[in-house]
């Protein structure tokens, strides 16, 4: 128990950025499907999106828009990610 504490501690710095990196292309491909899913309803269908701990229904525009926008901010955040690399 007491070696895996200190091992950890000394990798945080270098894993954390590497978590982080996993992280967002996790979420990249997550939106990517959510926007692909969303594509393929037909438009009478009824779409729920969350906020916060709440569903809310909307139109399958606004979820396509909403998940396009959260992929676009993944994708800049990955991309000062890379440079700062």
């Amino acid at each position: 128990m007491a070696t895996t504490a200190p091992s950890s501690s000394r990798l945080t710095n270098g894993t954390s950025a590497a978590d982080s990196k996993i992280d967002l292309l996790k979420q990249l491909k997550s939106h990517e499907i959510a926007i692909a899913e969303l594509d393929n309803l037909p438009s009478s269908r009824a779409v729920y999106q969350r906020n916060g701990n709440l569903f809310f229904r909307t139109t399958i525009q606004r979820a396509t828009a909403m998940e396009q926008k959260q992929l676009d901010s993944a994708k800049a955040k990955l991309k000062i990610l890379n440079s700062s690399s």
